[in-house]
């Protein structure tokens, strides 16, 4: 198995948080009843009706946030999200069908040590609550031995994917391509030219110009469509002052999370483990004599740096070995000495001060966590008076003047983004709603609610002429200065390719000498880095790069390959570890290709379709 600093580790983890995600972003998804349980199956493997549904709707919501726009399952046929929420499901079904055949499962401590891990199951003084795990379990429409069962599988396969993505590295030929592409130099001299550079200067707009520029442009001048709308808001925040505090409680919660606030010293230590005490002693002599470096043991053993790299430890986390590591005064080597893997050198590369953050200190944090908290639970408990008044015909109007909720009015557009528009959970209410509607209590993601009226809707239309004349006005002068700036440029761009030298244009003229593509000069144009690095723009070429005010004539003086550095390796090996990433991430889709094609794939199309036709 991988380290968790390689491949296999990296997608142990993407699978473990895949389950998280799958498993905790439906809460409150449909659970759809009837006979058929299932929307298809690979071999005996089948996707359960319910799952899908929840994978599906997780997915939409996820699309809606990106977009701020409600989406259909229509539009998601179209779209093919359906295709995909379903494939990929399938393809995890797959892999448990190999899981099986191979008789590999975790057991109940694994199982029991990643749920009591899930914040969502956690309680105020952040450890495990029993009540909200089932309670959170109840909303998904599960059971908890479900849930319990499905986490199982989840890190089963997640070691599968794992076993497969070891060892899945990149040719050393893709990080030369790399770093020969990023650390390209080039000298390149660019010319600048102004409208105060131009032999004709741009006179204001007539009228005819400035109506061809407004018919010509209406877009640029159009209002966005509006949505009057009336709401009735209540967050923590609004009440949170409100909630009385238990000193006692506080106290409880901070010696609950102690090892946040009472931090002892840290280390940043690697660690190198022998067979036995004599090789230990040997490397450490040939180190003491300058005849090797620990780098070079390191490497004679057949492993990286990142293999041996505990990272920053307490002295609890190295066992035996924690009075001589931490004994030590200096930074450097240490050793041998025995650790619990056997004689090991140690090098220390920093160390971390212990920290300690008193009660008093964190007071302040802890009480607005803990009224945060409460006054969360205490819109929760408000829920169903607020229904019940609603569906009674309260107004929002009344509403306000009943509970703690605040009335509001705003003219929403897609560029509204203060108070209650900034969550997107509004956004997509907003742009779903009728006039007409009756208005419902909706939760927000921060513990708040709200409702709704939308009372009219105003279509995007032009703004008349008369009002936005100075803008179109000037809209007019910069298209048209722009205009004759590029004439201008090319003329000259054609001079410089005739032979004549950039200093001897009149203009001024800057050399940036030994760019590469990574860097970025602000006193040029959007797309200058880009546009001197063009394929095709060999040594003594020219280029034409507009900007917002100016445009500047590029040519290139020079070309040079990387300049060797430590910073180019590391940026190649990273881009390495990416594409390897994705390369043990195509390996895993094709072993569960494979095995859905050895073990048969069926679809049921009639389960989908009954989803579906639940899904708003």
């Amino acid at each position: 198995m991988a380290s968790g600093k390689g491949s296999g580790g990296k997608v142990i983890a993407m699978g473990i948080v895949g389950l998280l995600i799958l498993g905790l972003g439906g809460f409150g998804a449909t659970n759809f009843g009837g006979t058929v349980r299932s929307v298809g199956a690979v071999g005996d493997q089948e996707v359960d009706l319910n799952v899908y549904a929840r994978a599906l709707q997780n997915e939409l919501s996820a699309l809606e946030q990106q977009t701020g726009q409600q989406i259909t399952i229509a539009q998601a046929t179209q779209l093919g999200v359906t295709n995909q929420v379903l494939d990929g499901l399938l393809t995890r079904a797959a892999l448990d069908g190999e899981l099986a055949r191979l008789s590999i499962s975790v057991g109940d401590d694994e199982v029991r040590r990643t749920l009591m891990s899930i914040s969502a199951f956690q309680g105020v003084d952040g450890t495990f609550d029993a009540d909200t795990y089932k309670f959170a379990i109840e909303r998904l429409g599960q059971t908890t031995n479900e849930f319990e069962d499905s986490l199982r599988s989840d890190t089963a396969r997640a070691l599968l994917q794992g076993a497969l993505a070891t060892g899945v590295v990149m040719p050393d030929a893709y990080a030369k391509v790399i770093v020969d592409w990023l650390g390209e130099r080039r000298t390149v001299s660019v010319a600048s030219l102004t409208a105060v550079d131009l032999d004709t200067q741009v006179e204001q707009a007539t009228d005819a110009q400035i109506t061809a520029q407004y018919e010509e442009n209406a877009a640029a001048y159009t209002a966005p469509e509006t949505r009057d709308v009336t709401y009735a808001w209540l967050s923590p925040t609004m009440i949170s002052d409100s909630v009385e505090l238990d000193e006692a409680s506080l106290r409880q919660i901070y010696d609950n999370n102690i090892a946040a606030y009472i931090q002892p010293e840290r280390r940043l230590v690697e660690r190198l483990v022998y067979g036995n005490d004599a090789d230990a002693q040997a490397a450490a002599d040939r180190i003491a004599a300058g005849e090797t470096t620990f780098d070079d043991e390191v490497t004679a053993r057949g492993l990286s740096l990142a293999d041996i790299d505990l990272g920053d430890v307490a002295p609890s986390d190295i066992g035996v070995a924690a009075d001589a590591v931490f004994g030590a005064q200096e930074l450097g080597l240490v050793g041998p000495v025995m650790s619990d893997l056997g004689p090991a050198l140690f090098r220390v590369n920093g160390v971390l001060e212990a920290s300690e953050i008193a009660f008093e200190d964190a007071r302040d944090d802890l009480a607005k966590e803990m009224a945060t908290d409460a006054a969360r639970r205490e819109i929760g408990d408000l829920l169903e008076t607020l229904d019940d008044l609603l569906a009674s015909g309260a107004t929002l109007e009344e509403l306000t003047a009943e509970t703690a909720m605040e009335l509001g009015q705003m003219d929403w557009s897609t560029a509204s983004e203060d108070g209650l528009a900034s969550y997107a959970t509004f956004v997509t209410t907003v742009q779903a709603a009728q006039v007409g509607d009756f208005p419902e209590i909706i939760e927000l993601s921060d513990g708040g609610i709200f409702a709704l009226r939308l009372n009219a809707i105003n279509p995007a239309a032009v703004r008349p002429l008369d009002e936005v004349r100075d803008q179109v006005a000037a809209d007019w002068t910069a298209s048209e200065t722009a205009r004759l700036l590029n004439a201008r440029a090319i003329d000259i761009q054609t001079e410089v390719a005739a032979g004549t030298a950039m200093d001897a244009l009149g203009l001024p003229v800057e050399t940036f000498a030994d760019i590469t593509r990574r860097d970025f000069i602000s006193t040029m144009p959007q797309g200058f880095i880009d546009a001197v690095f063009a394929p095709g723009l060999a040594l003594g070429a020219t280029t034409v790069i507009t900007g917002a005010d100016r445009v500047v004539i590029a040519k290139v003086d020079a070309v040079q390959p990387p300049d060797a550095n430590t910073e180019m390796d590391e940026i190649a090996a990273s881009y390495a570890e990416q594409a390897a990433q994705g390369a043990a991430q195509d390996v895993i889709a094709a072993f569960a290709n494979a095995m859905r094609v050895r073990d048969g794939v069926t679809v049921n199309q009639a389960a989908l379709n009954a989803v579906h036709a639940q899904m708003p």
